[in-house]
């Protein structure tokens, strides 16, 4: 058995295609044609786009249009004048079009890489499917076509990119499998609208299995199972059943209230990155949201959005949510999230570094815009302000007093805003758990971050496989931090949220239930499942469970009870 990350939940059972990488070497060389250089790129640009626009309308048709802009995207990343503008400028320095494509493709895709947020890193694949797509047409290299997949296939690649995506067949791709990717990939994305099962991340996947061979996907698990007998095959095939029938299940949950079996109601909100994730919120019955990461509306430019460019940016999301909350985090970048334009030095520890709030505050001016635009759309809908990474009270302090400045200068403009608007704060750090009590006192909400939180607490970073086994929100450590932060919240009667992923997982449900978490906020596709889980506890239910998981001394203690109860 091959294990890896289960991206896409279902049973696939299926025999095996493997999708050979493109070879798309070439020999850099020096340019003297430089005009016909630049028409060689554009019209390789021009292609692209058309290609890409022609995989865009399938992805339309078989899953719908929220998938189509993934593809889309790409157009507008290529079309982009700052990185087209970068790329023509190293064809006039006499570089040949392949080697400008890739230079810049390569400047982009490290600055994605190293910020180490998955949803940012996302943009990473993304430029690198846009630079493959270059260099095939200025190569001549044809691309890969898997739309004449036989029925029963399992798709086996290095890196499934939603440019191939856009070419499956989902009546005849049984499942995925990969040797990268995360659960936040566009591919996993796509996967997850298509329906088909998918394991990521699967070391060696291509040299490890055969074409034309029989495995089983559990993308739930994140297991492959090679040469099936025939009970697994049977055994798998009837949990394939049941997961349909499951599936099927869920929608007699969507236009539902979110309430546990004894009634108490709960806010379900939905994590986003721009303002079109919001009609996404929406279409999968999300009540809100609990976290817009304002960082992509930094990203792909070569200077700072102005005032007017975020403004209409937070008024789109909240005119999408019609008078749903909107939580908008202020800017979370720095340290580890480098943007190149605002020219942040180099950190040995960039995690206990120059970060979100720490840098807004040292940097009035941007943070100062980005308040000003949040308070402007907040005449629009119900929007609250949450503040990043908050350690000390005076962090909290400075960035309300900063919201106080930004409202007198809008009321002299006689500009309209929310006179009332909500400011609270990201608990993610052990100091912020810790003074939950004080912090309780001058926030109006707090929303648990369980990433950093874990991460901080546990002193264990996620993606150091030495030290993996410690980062799991289930450490008594992280509960009992958990808990603090909804105990303090609840003393002093402000609404406390979580918006790491332990909001959507099925064990954690029953704990925060009994903690006194009042607002959800996950995954657009998770909605569903969270409000049924949710569903299944009385709050006396959930009470028993977290008082015996309270006793518990270690996270495998936890973690092997709770899944004999979920």
């Amino acid at each position: 058995m091959l294990k890896g990350i289960g991206a896409s939940d279902g049973i696939g059972v299926g025999r095996v295609m493997i999708i050979t990488e493109q070879t798309l070497e070439y020999t850099p060389k020096e340019i003297t044609d430089i005009e016909a250089e630049l028409q060689r790129y554009r019209d390789a640009v021009d292609a692209f786009c058309d290609n890409t626009m022609e995989q865009a309308d399938n992805i339309r048709k078989s899953t719908g249009d929220k998938e189509a802009e993934i593809l889309e995207g790409h157009i507008a990343i290529i079309r982009d004048p700052f990185m087209g503008g970068e790329i023509e400028n190293l064809i006039k320095a006499h570089q040949c079009a392949e080697s400008a494509v890739e230079q810049i493709c390569k400047m982009f895709i490290d600055m994605f890489s190293a910020t180490g947020d998955d949803l940012t890193m996302q943009r990473a694949t993304d430029i690198k499917d846009i630079r493959d797509g270059l260099l095939s047409i200025l190569l001549g290299v044809q691309e890969v076509k898997i739309s004449d997949a036989p029925a029963g296939t399992v798709l086996v690649a290095k890196e499934l990119t939603p440019s191939m995506t856009a070419g499956i067949n989902k009546e005849n791709i049984v499942g995925i499998i990969t040797e990268t990717g995360s659960q936040t990939s566009h591919s996993a994305i796509l996967a997850r609208a298509l329906e088909i099962p998918a394991v990521l991340s699967v070391p060696n996947a291509v040299t490890q299995l055969s074409s034309g061979e029989q495995v089983i996907v559990d993308g739930k698990a994140g297991d492959v199972i090679t040469a099936p007998t025939e009970d697994q095959v049977a055994e798998y095939s009837a949990k394939r059943e049941a997961f349909l029938r499951e599936r099927r299940e869920l929608e007699n949950y969507r236009g539902k209230k979110t309430v546990c079996a004894s009634g108490e109601e709960y806010e379900l909100f939905c994590n986003i990155g721009t303002p079109k994730d919001a009609a996404k919120a929406v279409e999968a019955d999300g009540e809100g949201v609990g976290l817009f990461r304002t960082e992509f509306l930094f990203m792909d430019r070569n200077a700072l959005p102005t005032e007017d460019e975020q403004f209409e940016a937070y008024k789109q999301a909240s005119l999408i949510l019609k008078g749903k909350p909107l939580i908008i985090r202020t800017l979370d970048i720095g340290g580890d999230k480098d943007i190149p334009y605002l020219g942040l030095a180099k950190e040995e520890n960039p995690f206990m570094g120059f970060r979100a709030i720490r840098y807004c505050l040292k940097n009035r001016d941007l943070f100062k815009s980005q308040i000003k635009a949040i308070l402007r759309a907040s005449a629009f809908g119900d929007i609250r302000i949450m503040f990043p990474l908050i350690t000390a009270v005076e962090e909290l302090r400075q960035g309300k007093a900063l919201v106080e400045e930004a409202k007198s200068d809008l009321k002299a403009s006689g500009i309209d805003f929310d006179e009332n608007i909500q400011v609270g704060i990201m608990t993610e750090t052990a100091a912020s758990g810790v003074i939950a009590d004080l912090l309780a006192k001058e926030a109006d909400f707090f929303s648990i971050g369980t990433n950093d939180l874990t991460g901080y607490t546990m002193a264990a970073d996620r993606g150091n496989s030495d030290v993996s086994y410690l980062y799991s929100p289930l450490q008594p450590s992280v509960l009992r931090m958990i808990q603090r932060i909804i105990e303090c919240g609840r003393k002093e009667n402000i609404p406390v949220g979580m918006c790491g992923e332990a909001a959507a997982n099925p064990m954690m449900i029953p704990l925060l239930i009994s903690f006194g978490l009042t607002e959800f906020s996950v995954s657009a596709p998770s909605v569903l499942k969270v409000r049924k889980n949710i569903a299944k506890w009385t709050k006396a239910e959930a009470d028993a469970v977290a008082e015996k998981v309270m006793a518990m001394a270690t996270e495998e203690e936890v973690t092997a009870y709770l899944n004999t109860i979920v």
